[in-house]
């Protein structure tokens, strides 16, 4: 589609507008997705009982419905541009949430779980906006831009699951509601005000004024398997790949149980705030992570982020019942996940040409959120079977493989810097 040239001065404060604007809907939609998703695991235990293996399937239903819809989201801004996919993600997820404070107010499972699939639009929304940051960024300063965008995600984050005990209290005293259905309508509301933010201020759509959509029938759209072949065609593409691929993994596998392993163990009151602690660790240092993306590259962030999730799922792994050791770790698996999100992700953009970006992004966040399902719903029975300490044990082996690949991978990019 042929767009009308701007000047680097006009392209630049449009970028400024751009990001203000994701900004703003990052905020609310993380808000409503920490707070929601931090008590799925109870609604699930509330319906099948305390002891059920299936207290992760909760988590894994939200990113399987993030994995599917990231590539049906990231297909329609290919074709219309940013806004229309954002807009009609934050639009499902209000739905979705609205469909799991039903099923968690009639404890029905089945009910519960489509409302979540639906609700992982919101998920999939927020993760393609760090990508609608870059549209309209220098190359040189994609990581800062995404970066900028995935720090926004702090401040609803990390206030997110702080407001769960009033939104429980206010929908049993206020309208007699079930004590997990307050959460999963607060989340509605959120959701549907960063609906709003995305449809009505986000103009003129920054990724048609780059130039990267195509028109219906122009260009035909490469399927999942073509779009990672892409993916993997480079050994940079295949390093981003595993880095958000196992990052996602082992924060969602260890995420998940711990407040499970907390309520076993008689700290349910302190699971709210390990998780803001948590987020904040995913989010806050996403400014610093960025610049270091940038500055000292790619393949030295997942090196660093690889090993932060070691020594985080190290730490989980000796916690016992000592709850004060999961606030360190669960800090630190926020960071390497940072880390390895924004390393990973700005490696890709390097990777691939810029007519494939859109497709490409989608599918590295099908294949991300999905992986990160099937580690959420398996959590739950390997630590009904072998414990907390082994589930952190797993996730170790799993972040162990990606340092050892990014340290192979970093020395062979020094040693061509070296010879040239």
């Amino acid at each position: 589609m042929n767009t009308p040239a701007i000047t680097d001065v006009e392209r630049a404060a449009l970028q400024r507008k751009t990001l203000r604007i994701l900004t703003s809907g990052q905020i609310i939609g993380a808000a409503a997705l920490a707070s929601a998703v931090t008590v799925g695991a109870y609604v699930v235990q509330e319906i099948l009982g305390d002891t059920t293996p299936w207290g992760g399937i909760a988590t894994a239903t939200v990113t399987v419905g993030t994995a599917v819809m990231a590539q049906v989201l990231s297909r329609i801004m290919m074709r219309r541009g940013r806004r229309p996919g954002l807009q009609l993600g934050y639009l499902l997820a209000t739905v979705g949430a609205v469909i799991a404070a039903f099923g968690a107010q009639l404890s029905v499972l089945p009910l519960f779980l489509v409302g979540l699939f639906l609700f992982g639009n919101g998920q999939a929304s927020n993760l393609l906006a760090r990508y609608a940051a870059t549209d309209l960024a220098v190359p040189e300063q994609r990581g800062q831009a995404m970066s900028r965008i995935v720090f926004a995600s702090t401040f609803g984050a990390v206030f997110g699951p702080l407001l769960i005990s009033p939104a429980e209290v206010a929908g049993q005293e206020w309208f007699g509601w079930h004590k997990y259905t307050g959460p999963w309508v607060f989340s509605a509301c959120v959701l549907l005000l960063a609906f709003v933010n995305t449809a009505v201020r986000l103009r003129p759509d920054p990724l048609v004024v780059a130039g990267g959509i195509s028109e219906k029938g122009s260009v035909k759209l490469p399927s999942i398997r073509e779009a990672l072949t892409v993916v993997v065609a480079t050994p940079k593409g295949r390093l981003a790949l595993a880095s958000m691929v196992i990052s996602q993994s082992v924060m969602v596998a260890v995420m998940t149980m711990t407040p499970v392993h907390m309520k076993l163990h008689g700290h349910e009151t302190l699971s709210q705030f390990v998780i803001s602690l948590h987020i904040a660790g995913m989010y806050a240092f996403s400014p610093f992570v960025g610049r270091y993306s940038d500055k000292r590259g790619t393949v030295r962030a997942v090196l660093l982020g690889s090993g932060i999730l070691v020594a985080s799922t190290i730490l989980s792994a000796l916690s016992g019942e000592a709850a004060i050791v999961l606030f360190p770790a669960l800090w630190l698996l926020g960071i390497g996940w940072n880390f390895g999100l924004i390393g990973g992700s700005a490696m890709l953009l390097e990777s691939v040409p810029d007519d494939k970006r859109v497709t490409v992004q989608g599918s590295a966040d099908l294949m991300m959120s999905f992986c990160g399902g099937l580690a959420g719903l398996s959590s739950g029975f390997i630590r009904r079977a072998v414990g907390y300490h082994m589930l952190s044990a797993v996730a170790t082996v799993l972040a162990g493989a990606l340092l050892v690949s990014a340290f192979y991978s970093f020395r062979r990019w020094q040693l061509q810097s070296e010879t040239m």
